[in-house]
């Protein structure tokens, strides 16, 4: 069957194609999370990866969106995996592909991975287990192992040492998470309204995580939950460094105080100079902080004095690492 959804995480509606498969997962039928897949054209790597999560011993659903591939990703999914129900994106739309993967799942969580990661045996049972007791936390976030020797992410290194205090959470409290390594309610993914799909991709999580906090929940990091990440040789690092800058401005303007939407703005501009970007990108820039603006809605005390105490400690994680070692607070006396 064919049906079409607009790209946005509260159910189905219009303008995607979604393929319908029966249920063959053991235990599919009772299953209370769903993982979500995005991709684009990476056919081989998101091959592997539904395989590596098709043989996971936890009960889950599999809902796996192509976002327009043309390198027949759809066909390949849809041919090798069947108990997969895939969505087909009708243009690529980034991160807010995902947005059109939650409005398949009908269970109460929903862990999300890219076409390079998959998650650890057990971790989404545990999940699952840990948010049913934990009624605060809206999203966990996993510890990303990388590559063949499973070193942790240097993201999750530091989210491990959040300075914010847990008050009784299951784990360390954060202001932010990675987007494919969580897990989240499905109904408070739904209630923020998923991802933004002008912001695109990179750095997509940061509205997100501050609607999240603005709205009551709690994030937090789960160093027993393992996702591990090969990352693809398939990526432009300095488009991604630009719209990274470009969408920390924008989500400035929509949540943040004055003078950090004006820094986020001072940044990204020197991001795109340094990369020689500047007139390409200025245009854009500015007609996206009108945008923005018109949105605008600063986020409560609460979630900026946590901002603080993270980006105080980052300061003072920096000054140390860049001081001879002798004076550090760290080294012996």
């Amino acid at each position: 069957m064919t049906m079409y959804s607009r790209p946005n995480a509260s159910g189905p509606c219009e303008s995607a194609t979604a393929v319908h498969k029966d249920d063959t997962f053991p235990g599919a039928d009772r299953a209370r999370l769903t993982v979500v897949v995005l991709t684009y054209n990476r056919a081989d790597q998101v091959v592997d990866t539904l395989a590596r999560l098709s043989a996971l011993p936890d009960r889950i659903r599999i809902v796996a969106v192509d976002n327009a591939s043309t390198d027949g990703t759809a066909d390949r999914i849809a041919a090798r995996f069947p108990s997969v129900e895939l969505v087909v994106a009708p243009s690529n739309l980034g991160a807010a592909g995902r947005n059109l993967g939650v409005a398949r799942v009908t269970t109460d969580y929903v862990a999300f991975c890219d076409d390079d990661t998959w998650w650890g045996a057990g971790s989404l049972s545990r999940a699952v287990a840990i948010l049913d007791k934990a009624p605060r936390v809206a999203v966990l976030n996993a510890r990303v192992v990388v590559g063949e020797d499973g070193a942790d992410d240097d993201t999750c290194e530091r989210m491990r040492d959040s300075p914010l205090p847990m008050d009784g959470l299951p784990g360390p409290s954060l202001i932010g998470f990675m987007a494919g390594a969580c897990v989240f309610r499905t109904n408070v993914f739904r209630k923020i309204g998923g991802y933004e799909p002008r912001l695109f991709i990179g750095g997509e999580e940061a509205l997100v995580s501050l609607d999240v906090l603005a709205a009551g929940h709690e994030i937090v990091y789960m160093d027993e939950l393992v996702l591990h990440h090969h990352p693809s040789p398939l990526r432009d690092s300095a488009q991604r460094r630009r719209l990274l800058a470009r969408n920390a401005a924008w989500v400035a303007w929509m949540r943040l105080p004055l003078a950090e939407a004006l820094r986020a703005t001072r940044d990204a501009l020197l991001i795109a100079n340094r990369e020689g970007a500047l007139r390409l990108d200025l245009l854009a820039l500015l007609r996206g902080i009108a945008w923005a603006a018109s949105k605008r809605r600063v986020v409560p005390a609460r979630v900026r004095e946590m901002r603080r105490i993270v980006h105080e400690d980052d300061a003072r994680r920096a000054q140390q690492e860049a001081a001879p070692p002798s004076f550090r607070s760290t080294s012996p006396t």
